[in-house]
Order: C-alpha cells, then sequence, then structure tokens
C-alpha cells in the first residue's frame, strides 16, 4: 500500500498524522529530539518500540553485525531508561523468536514469580478478612514479583546472540548517561504520576526534581541505572540474582522507602535474596494455530495471551468475515472475544501450577462448540459461562457464568528483526504505570507491581480459579507477543501493550489485516474496541464515531468510551527482503519505526 493510500484511510479514521518511510536518522547528542516516524520500509532489518533512542539503540546493534536478539535486548533496555513506567530492569515480560536457520518458533517465559514465603491469602488483609483495596496492595513490597527482565536478556542471548550482554547494554548506558529529551508523552505520563510516585523517596528523588514533573525539552538524566547496567554488564546477571544489586532490591521490598509525610501505609514484602538466586527464565514452545492459511504463534501459559488470541481466531475461523458487512463482522469478532475470555479466566493459569487445557481450548473442535453460541441477530450476555474443553459431545453446552476482572494495566512491546530473516516478538511490563511506585534507591529503575495481576480472592463461584497466588506462582498475563507464518516463513509479527485489551488488540489487528484487507499501517491505526466478557466492551472515541456502531448497538452490542487502547507494533515481510515496519501514528505520543536500510 503506497503511503498516500496509507495517510488516507488514517484520516478517515480520524487520526491525523504524516507517515515517512524512513531508515535510521542520524545519532545526534539527544535523538530524542528527531520526529517519531510511525512507518518505515527497507532491507536488512527493521525496529519498531515506543521510543525514537531505543528503536536507534536496535538499529545500531543491527548494523554493528548483531542478531535479532542482540538488538532486542538493546532495545529492551534502552526502554528502561526512556520508558521507564513500562519496562526496566524491574519488571519481566515475554520473547518470542523465529530462528531463520531451523525456521522454528520459540518462546522464553520471563514473567515475574512469587517470593517462596508468599501464600495464598497474601492479598487478604488479616485485620479483616478481606481483600486488600487494590491501590494499598499495588504501592507494597506485596505487590513486587521477582523479576525476569534481566534472566531473559541473558537467556535470548545465550540461545540467539551474537555479542556479549556487555556490548547490548552499552546502547542504554549511553543514553542513561547523556540523558533524552523530554516530550509531551513522557511529561505527561509523569504529570499523571506524581502522588504515586512522591509516596516514595527515591521515586520522587528521580521523577519529580523540584517536586514537579521535567518540562518538555528538558533533559532527564539517570545515571543510577546507568551505574547498575554497567555493573551488570561487569558481574553479569549474578549482580542481580543474588550480588549488590539484588540485595539493595530485596531492602527496598522489604521495607518501602516512604517519603517523609506520605499519606500512605506501604505493607512490606517478604521476597529473600534466595528468590533471586532461584530465579529462572522459561525455554517454552509457542501456541500454535492455523488461520485462513496462516499459521499464528503466541505466547503459551503463564500468559493466557496465545491461547486466548488462538481460540479467538479458531471460532472466528468458523465464518467468513470477508463475505459480511462490517456490522456483522465487528459483531462476530466481538462476540468470539467474549466468549474466549470466558475460558480463559477459567481455565488458563500458570502451567506449572495449575492443569491447563492448551490443547483442546485450541482445537477447531472445541471452537466450534463455542461459534455455536453466536447470534448474528444477538449480543450475548456477560459474563457469559465457559465452555467445556473436555466434552466430546459437541454441542453447545456452557457451564456457569463467573467473573471476567483483570487488573492488568501497561506494557510496551516492540519487533525486530535481522537480515538473516530473524525475528523478535517482545512484550515487557513493569505492570500498572511506574509499577508499584517503589524505586530501588540508588540503582534508578522502579520496581514492578506483577502479583497483583493474580486474583486476590477465588473468581470462579464453585469451579477452581486458576489465577490465586501460590509461593512461586507466575501471575496469569495477556501479553500476546505474536509471529505469523505463511509456508513456514515469516508474514508478520505483531504486539501490543495494554493489560487485558492486549489480547482484543492482536486479535483485531490480524483481523483487520487478514479479513479485512487493510495494509498494516492501516491495521494499526484503525479504530478499537475490546470485548472481554463484561455487559460493556470498551471503545475508543473514533471507533465510536464510525457509522458501523449504531448497527452495533442494534444488535445490543454497548460500548464504554475508554479512549486510547493499545500501542501496537508489527513487522510485515514482503517480497524481496524488504520489510513493512508500522507502529501507531497518534496513541501515547507515537511509536518510533526505523529500517537498517532504505536501499536493498
Amino acid at each position: 500500500m503506497s503511503r498516500r493510500r496509507t495517510l488516507t484511510a488514517l484520516l478517515s479514521a480520524g487520526l491525523t498524522v504524516g507517515l515517512v518511510a524512513a531508515a535510521a536518522p542520524a545519532a545526534s547528542a539527544h535523538p530524542g529530539t528527531a520526529d517519531k516516524q510511525p512507518v518505515a520500509e527497507g532491507y536488512g532489518g527493521a525496529v519498531v518500540s515506543d521510543t525514537v533512542e531505543s528503536t536507534q539503540a536496535g538499529i545500531d546493534v543491527l548494523r554493528r553485525g548483531g542478531t535479532a536478539a542482540d538488538a532486542a535486548v538493546a532495545v529492551a533496555a534502552t526502554l528502561g531508561v526512556t520508558d521507564p513506567y513500562v519496562a526496566g530492569p524491574g519488571g519481566g515480560g515475554y520473547f518470542v523468536y523465529y530462528d531463520a536457520k531451523t525456521k522454528r518458533i520459540s518462546t522464553i517465559d520471563g514473567r515475574e514469580t512469587t517470593p517462596a514465603a508468599d501464600k495464598p491469602d497474601m492479598f487478604i488483609d488479616p485485620a479483616t478478612g478481606q481483600p486488600y483495596a487494590f491501590e494499598t496492595a499495588v504501592e507494597s513490597g506485596k505487590s513486587v514479583g521477582v523479576p525476569g527482565m534481566v534472566a531473559t536478556w541473558q537467556r535470548a542471548l545465550q540461545r540467539w546472540g551474537k555479542f556479549s550482554l556487555a556490548d547490548d547494554l552499552r546502547p542504554a548506558v549511553q543514553v542513561a548517561d547523556r540523558g533524552f529529551v523530554v516530550n509531551q508523552t513522557f511529561a505527561d505520563q509523569t504529570t499523571s504520576l506524581k502522588d504515586k510516585l512522591s509516596h516514595f523517596a527515591p521515586s520522587a528523588a528521580l521523577f519529580l526534581p523540584g517536586g514537579e514533573a521535567p518540562k518538555v525539552g528538558s533533559v532527564f538524566r539517570n545515571p543510577d541505572l546507568a551505574e547498575t547496567y554497567r555493573q551488570i554488564s561487569h558481574q553479569g546477571i549474578g549482580a542481580l540474582y543474588g550480588g549488590s544489586v539484588g540485595r539493595d532490591l530485596v531492602k527496598t521490598v522489604q521495607n518501602p522507602p516512604l517519603a517523609q509525610g506520605a499519606p500512605i501505609k506501604s505493607i512490606p514484602g517478604p521476597m529473600q535474596l534466595s528468590d533471586l538466586r532461584a530465579y529462572g527464565a522459561l525455554d517454552g514452545s509457542p501456541t500454535h494455530v492455523n488461520y485462513r492459511g496462516y499459521d499464528v504463534y503466541g505466547m503459551a501459559p503463564s500468559s493466557s495471551g496465545g491461547i486466548t488470541v488462538g481460540e479467538s481466531l479458531n471460532i472466528l475461523g468458523n465464518f467468513d468475515l470477508s463475505k459480511m458487512d462490517r456490522v456483522q463482522a465487528l459483531h462476530h469478532y466481538l462476540e468470539a472475544s467474549r466468549l474466549a475470555f470466558a475460558d480463559r479466566n477459567r481455565y488458563i493459569g500458570d502451567s506449572r501450577y495449575v492443569k491447563v487445557p492448551q490443547q483442546q481450548l485450541l482445537s477447531k473442535q472445541f471452537a466450534a462448540t463455542r461459534a455455536c453460541q453466536i447470534d448474528p441477530d444477538k449480543a450475548g450476555l456477560s459474563p457469559v459461562a465457559p465452555g467445556d474443553p473436555y466434552s466430546t459431545g459437541g454441542g453447545c453446552e456452557t457451564g456457569t457464568a463467573a467473573s471476567s476482572d483483570s487488573n492488568e494495566q501497561h506494557t510496551n512491546h516492540f519487533v525486530v528483526s535481522d537480515k538473516q530473516g530473524n525475528v523478535v516478538s517482545y512484550t515487557n511490563t513493569i505492570e500498572q504505570l511506574a509499577g508499584s511506585g517503589i524505586t530501588v534507591s540508588g540503582r534508578g529503575f522502579l520496581l514492578n507491581n506483577e502479583l497483583t495481576d493474580f486474583n486476590f480472592a477465588p473468581t470462579q463461584g464453585t469451579a477452581p480459579d486458576p489465577n490465586l497466588p501460590a509461593p512461586g506462582k507466575r501471575p496469569r498475563s495477556s501479553m500476546s507477543p505474536t509471529i505469523v507464518l505463511k509456508d513456514g516463513k515469516p508474514v508478520l509479527a505483531v504486539g501490543s501493550p495494554g493489560g487485558a485489551t492486549i489480547i482484543t488488540t492482536v486479535l483485531q489487528v490480524l483481523v483487520n489485516r487478514l479479513d479485512f484487507g487493510m495494509g498494516l499501517p492501516d491495521a494499526i491505526a484503525a479504530p478499537r474496541a475490546s470485548q472481554r466478557n463484561a455487559k460493556t466492551s470498551d471503545a475508543e472515541p473514533a471507533f465510536l464515531a464510525q457509522p458501523t456502531t449504531a448497527g452495533l448497538q442494534a444488535l445490543g452490542q454497548s460500548f464504554t468510551n475508554v479512549g486510547s487502547i493499545g500501542v501496537a507494533a508489527g513487522l510485515e515481510f514482503e517480497r524481496g527482503g524488504k520489510i513493512l515496519a508500522a507502529g501507531e501514528p497518534v496513541r501515547r505520543g507515537g511509536t518510533s519505526a526505523m529500517v537498517v536500510s532504505t536501499h536493498r
């Protein structure tokens, strides 16, 4: 699709932005001054990420001959500097990798784990016998899971890297030392987080100098994080998983550093240095479904993303969306995700602790029993009941409806490819915006609040709840890093942040691209709606403004205006080795896409 056609489609969706295909801009003292370009086309590898600095870091590594895994580590580490409220060494994530030599897709589960001393009732207030208020739990040591980010980087490099971890951390060290120019998005995020950050002394000192958010155009430096990265570079990941960085982290979790006069009482967490020493990033196999001739690979549990996206696609595979009018096609998209989320909530958790019927949930036979629940003339009434993936009857029977609540919030996603044809789709997070709000003193990074992704109390009525806490368990996630193959070759790589809306964002991008025939930039920029087995679907203002919305409402679909949904990033692999790199033109300040070269 030409840039002119792409721009026309974006304007029709209510989004105003110029799209320019570009190679990496020339480096400058502060590359954050360069404008973000959400679309780029070219050769030799590509990166799409949240910030110019992180995308540039990946491109620089690719130009030095690094693999997609090397570039991904450089991107992720730099995001810890320039996008610290959703990324950094205090978090975790999921790494999906296509190996061009073996033509196989593999995964790494870098999700945070529960400390060994925690218990299933860890979020029950002993004084009341009731669950803690959510925000009380978030801003506490109890919410902090054992971070998996740095272990994931090391494992990815062991399997697929060419350079050392120290080499791949160097761009992030440089950005942290010299600083980056504060843009409107970073300033607005910091302002929105002022209360939370001000509760903890090291967070206030780092992010609120003089008690205020950094001004747009000022330079934000993080020398403490630069030094932390240097120490990990010199000593290896043991500096975090058992060494002095880890000791500082554990001390912070056990004694949250409240600011003087803070209006909260932060509950200490039980994390020990032994929890860090015991942590391991887990190699795994991806989920897989075939959708209209495309092989779609995603992340298996502890994430629910791969199964839920896959089940939704299997349900939609029973219908020809391309021949439906757009109202009916969108109705079926919403209903498929409504049903898949009912099954997600009932059956999916950390598969090392609960039996997840992955094969059954991803079977075409089970999808047929769920597809027959879709009434083309009427929306379902949520919460709809889960299906029975163990049934051999082939009917439309369902179980008992239960809660579909989710506490997940903010993440980031990026995609990378290299000249050899290797591909990375990587989603990482510290959970809510700014995570727990707690910065490790002298270390320059925020701690996650991932453990609040567990259900605080049972949600499934008389049925077992797969997402209750347990020692060493990984909380269920919705992160959905995805790679799509056709005839064994990469076609797409895509993912998004957004908590539980990640699943529906990835699903909608795939439907837009594969069913509706949109180009990838249009598929990403198109207005979004998210149905997660709730009474109403979340929707963006531009979605509500579409002429199809009245038709959907006539079918009983109801919507809540929630502002922006997701921040997708994607790659499409075209003929002749050309790569189309696409991100967001508007959402969360836009995305930075670059290619190694605009010429072969």
